[in-house]
């Protein structure tokens, strides 16, 4: 069983930059390992929407078309982490942001339900 944390949302200005972070782990105290990580984001009345992605092994990542040159994924294996950089925020990308892991896997995935294990999500709130 896989556990997931995510950390760093808040209230931020549009304009402002926010990290978020993802801790990885296994319930089990097993070595963590995965076949990739991403993120999703949920804004109120709207459907769940892919972020980014990161292979766990090869570090390769695909972000959202929308969102590329803004937003930018990353990870360190050491420490079980993925991180999400988040610049130039807009109201729009007010959402819960969710850290996710697919286990296993042999090409990019960006649909939720291709995800096995999720983190509680953290709130990012952009004001105008």
């Amino acid at each position: 069983q896989v556990q997931l944390e995510e950390s760093g949302g808040g209230l931020v200005q549009a304009g402002g930059s926010l990290n978020l972070s993802c801790a990885a782990s296994e319930a089990s105290g097993r070595t963590f390992n995965t076949y990739a990580m991403g993120w999703f984001r949920q804004a109120p009345g709207k459907e769940r929407e892919f972020v980014a992605t990161i292979n766990w092994g090869s570090s390769s990542t695909y972000v959202a078309y929308s969102l590329k040159g803004r937003f930018t994924i990353s990870k360190d294996n050491a420490k079980n982490m993925v991180y999400l950089q988040m610049n130039s925020l807009k109201p729009e990308d007010t959402a819960v942001y969710y850290c996710a892991t697919r286990s296993r896997g042999t090409y990019i995935y960006t649909k939720g339900y291709e995800y096995d294990y999720w983190g509680q999500g953290t709130q990012v709130t952009v004001s105008s």
